[in-house]
């Protein structure tokens, strides 16, 4: 595919080129992240200030902003240094000040001369029980009132950028904007009766109601759509190359999974039985599988995973389970080896840990196909690491794992099956955004033999009577986990809140008695803590989040959180989700420092109320944003400028669908709609999704 097209130059230019900006200001712009024409396209009103004529400034009610015509009176220069300018004017019912502070008297004699009419807009407060406009947003002659927009646009700025430039700045880049061919499909912007692509962004950066500016509009709803179809497209893009690369069609003959099932105490739920027919069917087909599995705390995914495994063993290959730290390696270890004894299946471990002989051995072993599972850290990746006939590798975690390594694991086995789980419900429209390349399985269902957790909220200043029952549940043989508040961000300052916690509790139950984990620890500690824990050595053990991911204490019956405000929900969600593991009734006590915020307060409910992650998740998007819910940092959703994925989340979905049929039908992208959409990902900057279409 050759380069952008030239119809699109004009918006990837410099920003010089728009009027009223100049060199200095261009740079400005540019370390806030608007760099060209189209970005300040691109940027969209937020807001929207009423600036229709009113006859006085007693027609709104302050303080409010208001416009109006007034005849300029005396001007009263400051006595005193720091004092305020003062200028009376007079609109059609009553008097009033302009107020100006470390302003130059010759300027505003210029600007407002005594006996003339002005036009001024800006917010009127009363002060003294006198009305006053302190510096008047707009000052000009009758004539030209049209400079002052009746409904005027507000956008995001940033320091050194007014409105008045921003304005100016978005007028010019309009101009600039080519009529574009369209992109969409026609019988969809028919029904959600869309404008053309210029037309939207003219309207968007004219709002003239407040309803305008809402992400219902239709001129917004269509540039929000644009970037979500673009994105999709760049993702089902990605997943056609992906199922282009031809896979090895896997066909278990189902022998070892039977016995692995005979030998379960329960039935698999009908979630898990759907999920492993669900990567059955892509495992024999002959493309390469990309697969999500996503489901709750406890919901079976080992399982699951594990006779994914075995299909893979079945047909004569082999497979790897990756963790993304050492103890949770080594924790799938002990939850399959049972399993993988009952089918026969050697299993192994590799970690970072391995050194010398005994891991020549093992790589030896697998080379040789002699090893059937291989379970492990990202120390799988390393180059000398050679499989007989890898052909499934299954990645736990996904938020730390992005697309590059999943592209990089491919590399390593002829045609590896992807399988990716994740214990973090992921609200839909989130999931569409980060995982739109790949298909979804969900666990909605949990196995038997789980106890519901019981959730309280008790004030920190309840701590005494916290301590003393949890000596009793300790001398009833019980085990707990006391999880410390994150402070800052900083694992220093984790660490100290810890080891405060740990000495009060030590010398409140008893030395031997409550264990420490922290980041801090080197990594031999931490497990050594956790091992003692897991034995039921330590009864008690104090962490900051590191037991969040995955451990496993079945003993384990109540979980403490000390200010649990603190925590995202999801986070809160995910730590509760280690208590509950055994038969016996477990306990969550959220411990919060009172006054709670309105949200801190609203969190900590919905935890008491359900246990249901995907509503839980829901509910976290709707109260903290897109990026906050995954941590945008490391997450791979996109940034988007105009889309919120919160309440357009319907979109998403009918981006997705649309994207999908739309290569389904024009693969190479070569009909006019194709040519469109090409024009649609340049202009996106979705550079890997034109790589993508000129390997095809």
């Amino acid at each position: 595919m050759s380069g952008r097209p030239e119809v699109l130059f004009p918006l990837f230019g410099a920003l010089t080129a728009l009027e009223g900006i100049g060199p200095k200001t261009a740079q400005t712009l540019e370390n806030a992240g608007t760099s060209k024409p189209r970005d300040v396209l691109m940027t969209l009103p937020l807001a929207g200030v009423d600036r229709r004529r009113r006859a006085s400034v007693r027609d709104v009610i302050a303080p409010e902003t208001v416009t109006v015509e007034v005849t300029v009176g005396r001007h009263y220069p400051p006595k005193t240094r720091g004092r305020p300018y003062r200028v009376h004017v007079t609109d059609a019912q009553t008097e009033f000040q302009l107020v100006f502070f470390h302003a130059r008297g010759d300027y505003l004699q210029r600007l407002l001369p005594t006996g003339q009419r002005r036009l001024v807009s800006g917010k009127v407060e009363i002060f003294d029980n006198v009305a006053q406009i302190v510096h008047p947003d707009h000052v000009v002659l009758p004539s030209e009132a049209e400079d002052i927009p009746a409904f005027e646009p507000v956008y995001p700025l940033h320091a050194g950028i007014t409105q008045k430039l921003m304005w100016k700045a978005t007028r010019a880049a309009l101009q600039m904007a080519p009529d574009l061919p369209e992109w969409i499909d026609p019988a969809l912007k028919a029904k959600e009766s869309w404008p053309d692509w210029r037309d939207a962004l003219t309207q968007a950066h004219n709002p003239t109601t407040p309803n305008d500016l809402s992400p219902d509009n239709s001129a917004r709803q269509r540039l929000a759509y644009d970037e979500l179809f673009a994105h999709q497209m760049t993702l089902a893009l990605a997943r056609s190359v992906s199922r282009r690369s031809k896979g090895r069609p896997s066909q278990g003959t189902g022998a070892l999974q039977k016995q692995v099932l005979a030998a379960l105490p329960y039935k698999p739920t009908g979630a898990q039985t759907r999920a492993v027919a669900e990567i059955a069917t892509d495992l024999k087909s002959d493309h390469r599988m990309n697969r999500l599995l996503q489901g709750d705390v406890g919901s079976g995914k080992t399982l699951v995973a594990f006779l994914a495994l075995l299909c893979v063993v079945e047909a004569g290959g082999q497979g790897v389970m990756m963790a993304p730290t050492e103890i949770l390696a080594r924790q799938h270890l002990e939850g399959l080896q049972p399993l993988a004894q009952s089918a026969g299946v050697r299993l192994e471990i590799l970690t970072g840990r391995d050194k010398g002989k005994e891991r020549a051995a093992k790589l030896a072993a697998l080379a040789a196909g002699e090893i059937n599972v291989l379970v492990g850290t990202h120390a799988v990746f390393q180059k000398d690491i050679v499989f007989h006939d890898l052909r499934l590798a299954i990645i736990d975690e996904q938020h730390r794992f992005g697309v590059a390594q999943r592209m990089e694991l491919g590399a390593k086995g002829a045609a590896v099956d992807v399988l990716v789980m994740t214990a973090t419900p992921i609200p839909r429209s989130l999931a569409l955004a980060q995982y739109g390349d790949m298909d979804v399985s969900v666990l909605d269902e949990k196995p038997p033999g789980r106890t519901p957790v019981k959730t309280a909220l008790v004030s920190t200043g309840r701590m005494d009577e916290v301590v003393e029952k949890l000596r009793h549940a300790v001398a009833e043989g019980r085990q707990a986990y006391w999880v410390c508040p994150l402070v800052e961000e900083s694992e220093i300052v984790d660490m100290t809140a810890a080891e405060e916690r740990f000495k009060r509790l030590r010398a409140a139950l008893g030395e031997g008695v409550v264990g420490l984990v922290h980041g801090q620890m080197p990594p031999a500690e931490k497990d050594a803590a956790m091992a003692r824990f897991v034995a039921g050595d330590t009864k008690v053990l104090v962490a900051t989040t590191v037991i969040e991911v995955g451990v496993n204490v079945p003993n384990a019956s109540i979980m403490m959180i000390e200010r649990a405000e603190s925590f995202g929900l999801a986070q809160l969600h995910q730590l509760r989700g280690r208590v509950g593991r055994g038969s016996t009734a477990s306990t969550c006590l959220l411990l919060f420092q009172p006054p709670l915020s309105e949200s801190g307060r609203r969190r900590l409910e919905i935890l008491r109320e359900t246990e249901d992650g995907f509503r839980i998740s829901e509910e976290d998007l709707a109260m903290r944003g897109a990026g906050d819910v995954i941590g945008t940092a490391q997450s791979g959703i996109p940034r988007f400028r105009n889309a919120d994925l919160e309440r357009q989340a319907g979109l998403m979905a009918l981006a997705q669908s649309d994207a999908r049929k739309f290569l389904h039908d024009d693969p190479t992208l070569k009909s006019p709609r194709g040519e469109a959409a090409r024009t649609l990902l340049w202009l996106m900057e979705q550079d890997k999704a034109i790589r993508l279409i000129s390997v095809g």
